[in-house]
């Protein structure tokens, strides 16, 4: 298929909208590339940027180490799946996925191949000859996804494409691209979503965007275990994670990271000393607290509770100017609303953020 560099990429809107800038991005062959941000931080714009539907005012794209700034988007060998479908209403399942392939002068034996080929793998074989109209939505996207499959493009670009179905489709759908992409393992795809799970699954690595460029790239697990930031912190991960003030304090060797007006060390870190009464944040995500009744980190009454059946939400009543506290503990825990509960936390989950950025103290 395809590799994609992307060097010192950037957008403009007039002389004054920068949309994103410095956009450095090596994508291989193969992978399941997931862009994920706030919204308006330039996701779609960057994946249409990439489909060349939407001009590079800045910097280069590389497809197969050839720049393709100014390539036409019909020439780049790229298929764009919409989360609105776009099929044509009047057409049969086999039409739609055809037509482009007609365009492009294909003989009707090589275009009935692709269809086929195409159905099999998203199991549509029995809907080839139905309207849009008598289909589900995950059936619609199944078909937007296979009128690209067939055009055997080098690069599959997927903008949302799972936003406009209900909970129990978005599963079922997601699913199907997991296994679609087992299926194709030279497949290149970029995929745009705002659902942390849908990025969570599927992706090879996982580009965060904010602040009108790259916050952090990797895996799945190195951006849960080791994000850079506290933004990528409280960005990847549901409920988001908590941060508490504290401090570095202590002599010698090693020294400990005590919460304000605590004074309850929550790791033991190795330093040089040059950082010593330092002002930080203590990240903990709520699935790394645990109630206790020994030493504890953080002490707060229950405002709210939310009982999910296999684990229970707490919600703290927040300290004036900060976020809630929220702690997500296993099994069921109705007896602890309106309680005072003291929360603790292994050492080893915990992470420090200085001016915002990792101290990179994670053990």
């Amino acid at each position: 298929m395809a590799d994609l560099k992307l060097s010192e990429v950037g957008k403009t809107y007039g002389a004054s909208v920068e949309v994103l800038r410095h956009i450095n991005l090596d994508i291989s062959t193969g992978e399941l590339i997931v862009f994920v941000g706030p919204s308006g931080c330039g996701k779609s714009t960057l994946l249409r940027m990439i489909a060349g539907l939407e001009k590079i005012t800045s910097g280069t794209l590389e497809i197969d180490g050839i720049t393709v700034n100014d390539v036409p988007p019909a020439q780049r060998g790229i298929a764009m799946v919409f989360q609105s479908y776009a099929l044509y209403p009047h057409m049969t399942v086999y039409d739609n996925m055809a037509f482009a392939l007609r365009i492009a002068g294909k003989t009707a034996r090589e275009i009935d191949e692709a269809i086929h080929r195409a159905a099999k793998i998203l199991q549509l074989e029995p809907f080839l000859d139905r309207l849009p109209k008598a289909l589900s939505g995950g059936q619609r996207q199944r078909v937007a996804i296979g009128r690209s499959i067939v055009r055997d493009p080098k690069v599959y670009l997927f903008d949302e494409p799972l936003s406009n179905l209900d909970a129990a489709l978005r599963v079922a759908t997601r699913i199907e691209i997991a296994q679609l992409k087992e299926s194709m393992p030279n497949s290149t795809m970029i995929y745009v979503t705002h659902d942390q799970v849908e990025a969570m699954t599927l992706a090879s690595r996982i580009v965060v965007l904010a602040d009108k460029g790259i916050a952090q790239v990797g895996t799945p697990l190195e951006l849960y275990e080791r994000p850079r930031s506290e933004f990528v912190g409280q960005f990847i991960g549901s409920p988001a994670m908590n941060l508490f003030p504290g401090e570095i304090v202590g002599t010698g060797e090693r020294t400990e990271i005590r919460l304000a007006g605590r004074g309850i060390a929550v790791s033991d870190v190795p330093s040089n000393g040059s950082d010593m009464g330092l002002k930080v944040n203590v990240g903990v995500r709520p699935e790394d607290l645990a109630a206790t009744d020994g030493d504890y980190l953080y002490e707060g009454q229950v405002n709210i509770l939310e009982a999910l059946g296999e684990v229970t939400l707490l919600y703290f009543v927040p300290e004036e100017g900060r976020d809630p506290v929220i702690a997500k503990l296993p099994g069921i825990h109705d007896g602890l609303r309106g309680k005072s509960v003291r929360l603790s936390a292994d050492p080893a989950k915990v992470h420090v953020f200085h001016d915002s950025r990792s101290l990179l103290y994670r053990q």
